[in-house]
């Protein structure tokens, strides 16, 4: 049988087509593949800018996440790291890295304009504390995240799957959650927002009842929106439809899982 071939990348040095191949099983995917015009100025930020910053999730290598997010002084171990799972165009994180330049954002993504946008906007507003994953969040999570390595987990207005036939594509279920937890320190927080009712209520009744995460909210409902995230221009659209947005902040709890040995 012949191998897989992989397909050239689009911008020499910049993120692969498919970072992970056929080397690992997929029973769940964080994301929707879809591909779209890159504008000369993404163009330019991912030559220039991935070799720094951005990094591929190929599965075959665990990550040190204080030499990913190190400077010229070298690696820095006490920078708390949050997951942002899917950014879009990348404004709110850029946002976010701004606000709280101290903390790390490997904020991850298929979307090949969006990686390039973020990057330039972090370049541009000088910031050091943003790296862009490339790939599929769940291999990521499963395969190259230490344990209790992350200090917060970010999924902001994921893919709703609107039709009953397509709701198992929802990211947010038990499995999920079960895969994610290990890789969370205890205490930190897993923080969803999204503007379809009917998927805000999925995740308020699967992380209810999922023994390693707790409410924050001691009504055991939704949370205001934080003031640490900005409104998107996502997120004003369904405003505008009349939409109403869910925040829901879980951390983990102490008494978590602990994770598999290997």
């Amino acid at each position: 049988m012949g191998g897989r071939v992989q397909a050239a990348p689009r911008f020499p040095g910049g993120p692969s087509p498919d970072p992970a191949g056929s080397h690992h099983e997929r029973r769940i995917r964080s994301f929707q593949p879809r591909r779209s015009r890159v504008t000369t100025s993404q163009g330019d930020a991912l030559r220039r800018l991935w070799p720094k910053w951005g990094l591929d999730i190929d599965g075959l290598r665990p990550l040190n996440l204080a030499e990913l997010f190190g400077d010229e002084q070298g690696a820095r171990p006490d920078m708390p790291v949050v997951l942002e799972i899917g950014f879009g165009m990348g404004e709110a994180t850029a946002q976010m890295a701004a606000a709280d330049p101290d903390t790390g954002i490997l904020a991850v993504d298929v979307h090949t304009p969006g990686q390039g946008n973020l990057l330039g906007l972090a370049e541009r507003a000088g910031l050091d504390n943003v790296r862009v994953a490339n790939g599929d969040a769940i291999i990521l999570l499963r395969e190259m995240l230490p344990p209790e390595s992350l200090d917060g987990l970010r999924v902001y207005f994921p893919d709703p799957w609107p039709k009953a036939r397509h709701h198992k594509r929802r990211l947010i279920q038990p499995e999920f959650l079960t895969l994610a937890a290990p890789s969370l320190k205890p205490g930190a927080v897993l923080h969803c927002a999204t503007d379809w009712e009917p998927y805000a209520e999925q995740m308020l009744e699967v992380l209810t009842a999922h023994p390693d995460f707790e409410n924050t909210r001691p009504d055991g409902g939704y949370a205001p929106r934080p003031a640490f995230r900005p409104r998107t221009r996502f997120e004003g659209q369904g405003l505008d439809k009349g939409h109403v947005v869910h925040d829901l902040l879980f951390r983990r709890a102490p008494g978590a899982t602990a994770p598999a040995q290997s």
